[in-house]
């Protein structure tokens, strides 16, 4: 925390075993079918990723594996990457907890009504079907809306993440006076902020969310059109480790690939 508060940058630089059984499937790909397939110039829309998807056969998929997330991918049957994103950033227990995640799936498929505490949230949150699902959204809300300037709403999310009393007491009281100055109402403007407020003990980063989404369908692609290469890089990551392996061997034998 010192690094951060004399003004230095932080970054988390993660690595990830998942780029690896990427570069490895592209390689197999180019000497089994000699053919250099260009992961960043995939289209993002392949029917068959999301079917792969929707139907929860997710083995080996980046962030998409466990049965609780195999369970929502089903209810959910994403269509875009915002969907995967949304669901990357809403399945912890927080927004699990609080019913977030089924109130995004049953608002996408029309069995809750889309509202909006003031129809200047649309343009932030139609998205996300009236859900906070990003810290950004909070952060763009809080300075579309409340007047805040971008560093300082991202104070208001620090705030908020480390749940100090008195600092949200004053946060709230600047928040609804720069509302007034929009000229939106004081109940609504309160409404609003209990709602980021409600929001912020789970927000999650959205680019960090998109990127993990990203590499997710990456990984789908893979599993759907080359789904022999996929697995032999998937496994061969995983080698050292047997209660892995045996998974990986049981999803082959569920797709009718022979494992030699």
């Amino acid at each position: 925390k010192v690094v951060e508060d004399i003004g230095l940058l932080k970054m988390d630089f993660l690595g990830l075993r998942t780029l690896t059984v990427i570069d490895d499937a592209l390689a197999m790909i180019a000497q089994r079918h000699k053919f250099n397939l260009e992961i960043d110039k995939i289209p993002l829309d392949d029917k068959g990723v999301y079917e792969l998807l929707s139907a929860g056969n997710t083995i080996g998929i980046f962030q998409f594996e466990s049965a609780g997330m195999r369970e929502y991918l089903r209810k959910l049957r994403p269509e875009n990457l915002t969907d995967l994103a949304a669901m990357n950033a809403l399945y912890r227990p927080g927004p699990l907890k609080g019913g977030v995640v089924d109130l995004y799936i049953n608002r996408k498929h029309g069995v809750e009504k889309v509202a909006f505490e003031h129809p200047m949230l649309e343009s932030i949150l139609k998205d996300t079907y009236g859900v906070i699902a990003f810290q950004e959204q909070a952060i763009k809300i809080a300075s579309e809306m409340g007047g805040y300037t971008l560093g300082k709403s991202d104070i208001l999310r620090k705030a908020m993440g480390k749940k100090d009393a008195e600092l949200m007491r004053a946060q709230k009281e600047e928040f609804v006076q720069g509302w007034q100055r929009n000229k939106i109402d004081k109940k609504t403007a309160e409404s609003v902020f209990d709602l980021i407020e409600k929001f912020a003990g789970y927000g999650f980063n959205k680019s960090h969310s998109v990127g993990y989404a990203l590499l997710a369908y990456e990984t789908a692609y893979l599993k759907t059109h080359y789904p022999q290469e996929f697995m032999a890089a998937s496994m061969t990551s995983e080698m050292g480790t047997t209660d892995r392996i045996i998974i990986l061997m049981e999803e082959c034998r569920r797709m009718g690939i022979e494992v030699l």
